[in-house]
């Protein structure tokens, strides 16, 4: 299996380079899409799965935007250990993960692009783009529907549109989602009050591995929730308009914490800092809460903005699956949390000291 090429160097969506970086890491776009005639995954037979899967795997395959090809292959032919790491690089859904015979992935490799064969519908187009560029991930995503439409037949109602196993994708199948690092809402315990405002005008708010998942480094995921009765262009624009004003507010959290409690957020970073540079062991929950400390450091100028990557790469490097992958064997979990700081300590060893000059300390004699 190629996984090991495939994450050895940094996926796209890391890549600091368009979009507002700080605060919105990375925009994806999804569609849900049905094969006309054959009964969605969770109703359909094993043989009925497999023959989706004969049908769509080659055409998934000859898309010009999935060259080069990394990954194109059945579910059963990866090990349980490449489904985490795929789940990890937010490339499957923890779902996809656990089908088998059936059940199908296709990848590109620069990894803007993931198919999903037979999740919860035959075909989930996922695309990926850093910082907030809802837009260009839509483009992407809406060339590679096109393309398919014109090879296979899709599940259409002239009065629904389109036809997905749940009720909630029934219509564009389009759900749209931005990940954002907001580590100053959550320090000025201002969080929920967002999550419930963007819960209200029916948006979705999830942690860092989607449904039901916990936002651990302050990741979270913001979609939209129904995607019957609004088009394609108003559910991307309702969407950035939110996220646009979820960005000001992250703005004005950090302002107002850095002119009200600078010596707070000098603490936070500087031990963050200390621990992530010096432990022998920690878990990858704790690890990501710190990882988002430091990140929010090089935001605010303490540390030089060309250690991002740095931090960037480490919030995927140092979860479970990648760290059994990169040792090449099953690791307990006191193994990994030991492993885990070895890495760390090695990928923090040149990292500068926070640099706190320019801070205002209004109490500082």
């Amino acid at each position: 299996m190629k996984i090991n090429s495939l994450i050895s160097s940094p996926s796209e969506w890391l890549h600091s380079g368009e979009g507002n970086n700080k605060i919105v890491v990375s925009s994806r776009v999804r569609i849900a899409r049905n094969l006309n005639r054959f009964p969605f995954p969770g109703w359909a037979r094993k043989n009925e799965r497999i023959r989706i899967l004969s049908i769509t795997l080659p055409e998934v395959s000859s898309l010009g935007e999935m060259k080069p090809l990394a990954i194109v292959d059945s579910m059963d032919r990866f090990s349980p250990l490449e489904k985490q790491v795929l789940v990890e690089e937010h490339l499957i859904s923890r779902e996809h993960a656990a089908k088998n015979v059936g059940s199908g992935l296709a990848i590109n490799s620069t990894r803007s692009v993931s198919i999903m064969i037979n999740e919860e519908d035959h075909l989930r187009i996922q695309t990926f783009k850093s910082g907030l560029q809802l837009k260009a991930a839509w483009k992407l995503a809406e060339k590679i529907d096109d393309e398919l439409d014109e090879k296979l037949e899709f599940a259409f109602s002239t009065k629904l549109g389109y036809l997905t196993a749940c009720p909630t994708n029934v219509g564009t199948g389009l759900r749209v989602s931005a990940m954002m690092h907001l580590p100053a809402l959550v320090l000025s315990e201002q969080i929920s009050q967002i999550v419930k405002a963007v819960n209200r005008i029916g948006l979705a708010v999830r942690g860092l591995f989607g449904e039901g998942t916990e936002a651990l480094g302050n990741l979270f995921q913001i979609s939209n929730q129904m995607t019957l009765g609004e088009s394609e262009e108003e559910i991307l624009e309702r969407l950035h308009k939110v996220i646009t004003q979820i960005i000001q507010h992250e703005e004005n959290a950090r302002q107002k914490l850095l002119q009200e409690k600078p010596k707070f957020i000098l603490d936070q970073v500087s031990r963050a800092f200390g621990i992530l540079q010096n432990s022998y062991i920690i878990t990858s929950k704790e690890t990501l809460n710190l990882l988002s400390v430091v990140r929010l450091g090089i935001d605010l100028g303490m540390f030089p903005e060309n250690y991002r990557m740095i931090i960037d790469e480490c919030l995927i490097k140092i979860q479970p699956a990648h760290l059994q992958m990169a040792y090449e064997r099953k690791l307990s979990s006191e193994e990994r949390d030991q492993l885990r700081a070895d890495f760390l300590r090695e990928k923090f060893k040149n990292f500068p000291s926070p640099d706190t000059r320019h801070l205002q300390f209004p109490y500082h004699h």
